[in-house]
């Protein structure tokens, strides 16, 4: 059965499932900037569009584009922006 959470006022909106590879979410992030806090280790991948990110304990902003893929570690917090409402897809490992 799928779950849909919506966090930051319904800005960010996901649903759960679990897939071939494990647990995962599928989702959009509309326009903005947010913190995310990690209880596992997320894969997250862009489907379209791009998102910029601050892994934590670094000062330098990456972009991830369409199909890209970055890794945040467990138990910690991110920033990510967005400039146009952006779908993803979250592996938990």
């Amino acid at each position: 059965m799928f779950k849909t959470n919506e966090y930051f006022n319904g800005d960010v909106v996901s649903m759960s499932l679990d897939s071939a590879e494990g647990k995962a979410t599928v989702g959009i992030m509309a326009a903005g900037e947010y913190e995310f806090g990690t209880s596992t280790v997320e894969i997250m991948t862009v489907i379209s569009g791009e998102l910029t990110i601050q892994q934590p304990g670094e000062s330098e902003w990456k972009t991830y584009k369409k199909f890209e893929s970055f890794v945040v570690a467990k138990d910690v917090k991110y920033k990510v922006k967005c400039s146009q409402d952006t779908p993803y897809l979250c592996l938990y490992k």
